[in-house]
């Protein structure tokens, strides 16, 4: 199933502090995860300067194949095709085959957590860089209300994508890397 995603960011967040409030509030805590992904481009790296890439992902027992396209600094600016997949090294060897590259590997720890059936609050922990939450919903309305229930100034939201986050706020060049990960950066 195809969608654009409807979701923002709140940067340099209190993990705990959030984890508390959202749990008062009744969320639903989905535990944590570390997420191992290999970000695929273009064999020409155009895909890498135009906002879109092939994301392999590997949760727990869960795989995933995601194309996604960043087509503005909005809220619902990002295009994202995902569905589940079998084995995580097959599927990259396939696109290597088909001539994209496996350009980046990268690790996340993600903590998620539903407030009702509208809003999940992924907060993520990348090598590197300060804890941040994302904040993905049905609408935007329903981001706002739960961005305010925890406190959130809206006024701070982060619309851009993590790689641009990473790479104007944080001044890491994620997307000229190859390792972006809990031990290996370069």
């Amino acid at each position: 199933m195809s969608t654009t995603e409807i979701e923002c960011r709140f940067l340099e967040i209190n993990k705990d502090e959030l984890v508390q409030k959202l749990l008062a509030l009744g969320a639903h805590d989905e535990g944590e995860k570390l997420l191992e992904e290999t970000i695929i481009y273009d064999a020409a790296l155009t895909w890498r300067d135009e906002g879109q890439h092939l994301r392999l992902r590997k949760a727990g027992d869960t795989t995933t194949l995601t194309f996604k396209r960043h087509t503005a600094h909005t809220i619902d600016g990002t295009y994202e095709l995902e569905f589940s997949i079998g084995n995580k090294e097959k599927a990259e060897l396939l696109f290597e085959q088909l001539g994209f590259v496996a350009y980046r590997h990268q690790q996340k720890k993600r903590h998620s957590l539903r407030l009702g059936s509208d809003v999940v609050f992924d907060i993520d922990t990348w090598p590197r860089i300060p804890t941040y939450v994302e904040i993905e919903g049905t609408s935007e309305d329903a981001i706002k209300q739960a961005a305010a229930a925890v406190g959130f100034d809206w006024s701070t939201a982060e619309l851009h994508s993590p790689a641009w986050i990473i790479e104007n706020i944080y001044h890491i060049p994620v997307r000229q890397l190859r390792w972006f990960t809990f031990d290996r950066f370069e």
